[in-house]
């Protein structure tokens, strides 16, 4: 319920009702309440820029969301808010005449209106229009919530989480940070389209439904295709896919895509994603440091600022990013030299740790445990986190400094988050058999992440497969980043939430 609603003591179905009465009024006066269209000149932000240009000799045009109104004897004022900003408009009847007066009486906080007027300003300093037209274009029929500004404090605010991701067209029309964070979301993808253009990519599009899932460990999403008579999973990932384009020829590529992985919802994740994926022919992990790093730092700089609030994190992006390994970092914040111990060795290790196992986490899944536990709390500052274990890592190539246990990947660790996730992809047809085949040893033994056999992919890579790096960056927590939003459901649009 609104303030309004509290102080007049109606009830919601009360005031839709009036409101109902009052289009029923607005038709018996000859006027449509449900415009078909109406020709702007500006919107409220050029006359602000503009007024000097304006004001006072150019008639112009706007359109808007009355956000306040105050109706008076034969003069009332309303502010309308567009897209980026809001506008005071004065009404005179002797201005407008006594029909579009009359029509002005009968508008609500919420409609939608436009008019046609000079600019000036009023007694007190507003740059304000004085209307000559008034054109009513959409009534609404729902009060809006009543928030209030004064000197930059916001009162009676909007603010509940969940009436707000649920009624995000709400949010949008009240809370105008909000709709400030989906444009800064609109301009980081461009500019991940701009940086990997620039550099000769080719964006493509993989399947969403995909007959067999892969590309990362996780859960799928599983349906049913009637036309084919088969189970589908909704994409995890688009990397294979990605990669078969590789193996096809193109030298360059990338996807902006949604993926689906069925786990849980935090702060951090959402089963509905967006990620980019881009693959490189001929190049490697140290290579693909340098581009993820130059990308960052590429949109910090479109943004204009070098230093970035994150929570109560300051982050740097005029310093080089860190490059540590993992099994270091592993020994620096755990106190022991992990590397080569056996599995019951790390077992009793996690337990000392107070981790809780099972018999049924394997060696890749207790390293996981130990690193989120001990290390990723400690990663504030952008820093690469290099050389990960095998077991963990199906998809990339074996260390070229004969460590045999040890893959070329990355991940990009920021303010305790995971950002991009990178290989020297692996291009062996025989140990990529290898290694999903153990991925689906550990799947019959419990493991539901593991990843899928598939023969078409490794039938591909059979071809013959160039040297390629391959990246992975969530666009989602990217988002979070530069806007300085703590929970994933503030930087998509319409999360899913429990009916």
């Amino acid at each position: 319920m609104s303030k309004d609603q509290k102080q007049i003591g109606r009830s919601l179905a009360e005031i839709i009702e009036i409101r109902k009465e009052k289009v029923q009024k607005i038709r018996e006066m000859g006027v449509e309440p449900f415009a078909y269209n109406f020709s702007k000149s500006h919107s409220c932000a050029d006359i602000i820029e503009n007024y000097e240009e304006l004001k006072e000799s150019v008639t112009v045009r706007i359109a808007g969301r009355i956000m306040a109104i105050r109706k008076m004897g034969k003069a009332s004022f309303c502010h309308i808010q567009d897209e980026n900003a809001k506008l005071q408009i004065y009404f005179q009847l002797n201005k407008i005449g006594e029909k579009s007066y009359e029509l002005f009486r009968l508008l609500d906080l919420g409609d939608i209106i436009g008019a046609v007027g000079i600019v000036t300003k009023t007694r007190t300093g507003e740059i304000t229009l004085f209307a000559e037209e008034l054109h009513l274009l959409a009534k609404s029929i729902r009060p809006i919530p009543v928030v209030k500004e004064k000197d930059g404090e916001v009162y009676d605010a909007f603010s509940n989480k969940e009436q707000r991701y649920r009624q995000r067209y709400l949010d949008l029309i009240v809370n105008h940070r909000v709709k400030e964070t989906f444009i800064m979301r609109s301009k980081i993808i461009q500019w991940c389209r701009d940086f990997l253009n620039h550099r000769g990519f080719v964006e493509v599009e993989t399947p969403t439904l995909q007959p067999i899932y892969g590309g990362a460990s996780a859960r799928p999403f599983k349906t049913y295709y009637n036309a084919l008579n088969q189970d589908f999973y909704l994409r995890i990932a688009d990397e294979l896919y990605l990669k078969r384009l590789i193996i096809g020829g193109f030298e360059k590529v990338y996807e902006i895509a949604k993926n689906f992985r069925n786990e849980g919802i935090d702060r951090n994740h959402n089963p509905e994603f967006t990620a980019l994926e881009y693959y490189q022919q001929y190049v490697d992990y140290y290579f693909l440091m340098d581009e993820v790093e130059a990308l960052f730092k590429f949109i910090a700089d479109k943004i204009g600022k070098s230093t970035f609030d994150f929570g109560e994190f300051s982050i740097d992006f005029s310093q080089p990013f860190q490059r540590r390994k993992m099994f270091d970092l592993l020994q620096e914040h755990v106190g022991r030299d992990i590397y080569g111990m056996s599995e019951n060795e790390l077992r009793e290790l996690c337990v000392e740790k107070g981790l809780e196992i099972d018999k049924s986490v394997n060696y890749g899944k207790m390293i996981e445990m130990l690193f989120d536990t001990f290390v990723e709390p400690k990663l504030i500052q952008p820093t690469f986190v290099m050389d990960y274990p095998k077991a963990i890592s199906p998809l990339a190539k074996i260390s070229r400094k004969g460590q045999k246990d040890i893959v070329e990947r990355f991940e990009l660790y920021i303010a305790r988050q995971e950002f991009a996730n990178a290989f020297s992809e692996l291009n062996d047809p025989f140990d990529q058999r290898e290694r999903l085949e153990n991925q689906t040893r550990l799947r019959e033994a419990g493991d539901e992440e593991a990843q899928t056999m598939d023969e078409d992919f490794v039938t591909a890579m059979e071809y013959g497969m160039p040297p390629t790096g391959g990246v992975g960056i969530g666009i989602d927590r990217l988002v979070m980043l530069f806007t300085n939003q703590r929970y994933i459901k503030d930087v998509i649009l319409f999360p899913q939430l429990r009916t």
